[in-house]
């Protein structure tokens, strides 16, 4: 049985972080006809007037008028909560273990936005939202370590990376303008460069199966970006952003060419394990991993961040090197049995432990119930009304936003669909579709044309295609979060050096920089003042 074990750091970070959903306050401004539409950012059935520190945290109005209050409040709570290695049914948040990457979801989202930048590497520091991505020289990824790599483990198993050895410097860039506008105004540019001796690996390096050299190995940094609003995003149609893909394409936008090609997706996000198969346009990640929201990112972490076991998910996120390593391993052989006395099963205790960390018909630690509370959560909510659109500085930094090219990934407004839910892995079908809030028919402006673009950046992501970061609601950050920092892996700490670290040669963003330093000092304000303000 798993043991019981608090992180006192994290349990005490937790406990002072209120809940605020009681906080959904404010009034619109006049009547609609004097409101730019770009105030309501979620559409009607979407926005929050709240603009305090717990703009973020904030229930939409489908919620409210859905009759799902209570679930989003209970799923808060989950949401907010540290997981407990002890998975005694009468333990609420039970489960945790035996490898993990955070105890809580609200480690990697502080106030449920986008993660912090940080110096250095430590899972229980609340909102440290970065993940760990580890690849050969090619960018493939290791075969060996899961995709989210994991550095916490529960007794008597060994974390699978030793994150104390882990190091982050941030180093000082210096781009082809010498950081300096024609104007002489100076900015500064960091990049993050990551690096992890080879005897904090407890797994062996391997791609595919086979054993790469430390040699091989590159790691990067990212992070996460906020919640709020990915209920909204959920609800544009499949065909709208086919529509998209199209409109891009024939302009001569350059497309990721493993996503899409000569007029037609080239990949689909499906789920044969526990759906069906049926094919949905890749909407979520940055890496466009994932599709319906229902099993995209949050669905994924409440089960692999925290390796919590549900009905649908009965098996450990795991790879079987890792469970091949343990089980061999003579101090978790001698301990095993007194920790796990039921899975003595076998009498051969490399036998018994890799079976149960390879187990693929685990006792579900999480309700359905918690599970579709959480998802009520995630999918309900809101974002924040839009600031100061009346402003002649917001109006200013809007069209000029438009006429140097911003806003053709940034593409500011989508109209939802008829927001049926759509789940790749069969949970939310039938009634329990009815349990999450829907968005039918809402102009929404997230500042993101849904999809990948390359900035070609010092030390980039994985692969140099990422899906264009909504823009909504980012300006309440440091109100929020505490923090400002933005793009990926948090190198930006101000919206001049996110814009800045557009212009590379060989970025998509290259021709939009290019005419942004030409501004005058008062029409970059006005730009910046936009992006704040949306």
């Amino acid at each position: 049985m798993k043991k019981l074990l608090y992180s006192l750091l994290t349990l005490t970070t937790i406990l002072g972080l209120a809940s605020c959903s009681d906080d959904n306050t404010g009034t619109p401004p006049g009547p609609d006809s004097e409101t730019p539409a770009e105030y309501y950012a979620g559409g009607k059935l979407g926005t929050t007037f709240n603009n305090t520190s717990s703009a973020y945290e904030q229930f939409t109005a489908a919620v409210e008028e859905q009759g799902l209050v209570a679930s989003f409040k209970r799923g808060e709570r989950i949401f907010e909560s540290p997981f407990d290695i002890n998975n005694d049914p009468q333990t609420p948040m039970r489960g945790l273990g035996p490898l993990w990457i955070r105890e809580s979801c609200i480690a990697c989202h502080p106030s449920y936005g986008h993660g912090m930048r940080q110096n250095s590497y430590n899972s229980n520091t609340i909102g440290n939202g970065y993940l760990l991505v580890l690849t050969d020289e090619n960018d493939t990824y290791l075969s060996s370590y899961t995709g989210m790599p994991q550095t916490g483990a529960a007794a008597p198993f060994k974390a699978p990376l030793d994150e104390r050895k882990i190091k982050i410097q941030w180093l000082p860039y210096t781009d082809e303008w010498n950081n300096t506008f024609p104007d002489g105004e100076t900015y500064g540019l960091i990049y993050p460069e990551v690096t992890i001796p080879e005897d904090a690996f407890y797994v062996p390096l391997q791609v595919g199966g086979n054993d790469i050299s430390y040699s091989q190995l590159r790691v990067r940094l990212e992070s996460t970006i906020g919640l709020y609003g990915t209920g909204l995003l959920d609800a544009i149609s499949e065909e709208d952003i086919r529509a998209q893909y199209v409109k891009e394409e024939a302009a001569g936008v350059a497309l990721n060419p493993s996503i899409w090609a000569n007029g037609n997706f080239v990949s689909y996000y499906t789920n044969t394990l526990q759906g069906d198969g049926t094919k949905y346009a890749r909407r979520f990640t940055y890496a466009l991993s994932r599709g319906p929201l229902q099993d995209a990112a949050g669905a994924n972490a409440i089960w692999n961040i925290t390796n919590v076991t549900r009905s649908d998910r009965r098996y450990h996120y795991m790879t079987a090197a890792y469970a091949k390593v343990a089980s061999k391993d003579p101090d978790v052989q001698a301990k095993f049995y007194s920790y796990f006395p039921e899975m003595n099963k076998t009498g051969n205790v490399e036998t018994d432990i890799y079976n149960y960390l390879m187990g693929k018909d685990l006792t579900p630690e999480m309700t359905d119930q918690e599970y579709i509370d959480l998802m009520a959560w995630h999918r309900g909510l809101a974002v924040p009304a839009a600031r100061d659109v009346n402003s002649t500085e917001f109006q200013r930094g809007k069209q000029l936003f438009s006429e140097i090219g911003c806003a053709y990934c940034h593409r500011p407004s989508w109209t939802t669909g008829d927001d049926i839910i759509r789940d790749p892995s069969n949970f939310f079908v039938g009634n329990r579709a009815n349990m999450l809030p829907r968005y039918p028919h809402q102009t929404i402006w997230p500042y993101t044309d849904m999809i990948q673009h390359r900035l070609m950046m010092k030390n980039d992501i994985r692969t140099g295609w990422c899906r264009t970061t909504p823009l909504w609601g980012r300006g309440l950050s440091a109100k929020c979060t505490g923090a400002d920092d933005r793009l990926h892996d948090c190198r930006a700490r101000t919206v001049i050096e996110a814009i800045m670290w557009h212009g590379s040669a060989q970025s998509d963003a290259r021709k939009s920089v290019e005419k942004f330093r030409t501004l005058s000092k008062s029409d970059r304000n006005a730009v910046v003042k936009f992006i704040e303000s949306i």
